[in-house]
């Protein structure tokens, strides 16, 4: 009984470091994934002492770490999870990237979304507004890419050829943290971009 409970408390702090280490994925890490299903109420329990909340979603297959709602006796834990300030043109990938999986999924797809980079590109340049720099965003896109795959929203797929175009799959846990409201706000941002861009290019006539 002692072993089997030595063994438990080992299966639960590898999975504890791993979600401390970033996102589970059930489709990377099988055994680890079901290990976090049997073992999530007592990593919750764990969590919350550190001021940590568990994002499980189960049928997608991926779980994740965020702050809980602290209440007093935990107001001056220190941040465990690290907030990543977005640029502009990355929110806006992220954008894309949300909107293409809400119409792959509307359509009844079950499998996985998988995008060339000749895509983004087109999608980015149907996503500015007017008076935008394009040409110096295009330039950078596999900048912004990169980003996106070090956030681990994008996920880059071996080539199926040596000159093949080189293609990523949307990771589904972007539905995650890009909501109505996220989509929303970054909306407002464009608009305020736009007006600010044509003002410029208007005074830049006189």
């Amino acid at each position: 009984m002692e072993l089997a409970k030595t063994e438990q408390d080992n299966r639960l702090s590898v999975v504890l470091i791993a979600l401390l280490k970033g996102v589970v994925y059930r489709d990377e890490q099988e055994t680890l994934w079901q290990d976090l299903i049997k073992l999530q109420t007592p990593a919750r329990d764990y969590l919350s002492v550190l001021g940590l909340a568990l994002r499980l979603f189960e049928e997608e297959g991926y779980a994740w770490l965020m702050h809980a709602g602290q209440d007093d006796d935990q107001a001056d834990l220190p941040k465990l999870v690290t907030r990543r300030p977005l640029s502009f043109a990355v929110s806006m990938l992220l954008a894309i990237l949300r909107k293409r999986l809400l119409a792959f999924d509307a359509m009844g797809n079950d499998t996985r979304l998988v995008l060339e980079f000749e895509d983004l590109q087109q999608d980015l340049l149907s996503f500015l507004p007017a008076g935008s720099n394009e040409a110096k965003l295009i330039d950078q896109l596999q900048t912004h890419v990169n980003k996106v795959v070090e956030l681990g929203f994008l996920k880059k797929r071996k080539l199926a050829y040596e000159g093949a175009p080189q293609t990523y799959e949307v990771r589904r846990i972007l539905a995650g943290f890009v909501d109505s409201q996220w989509l929303d706000q970054l909306q407002q941002r464009l608009a305020e971009y736009q007006a600010y861009a044509e003002g410029n290019k208007i005074k830049g006539m006189y």
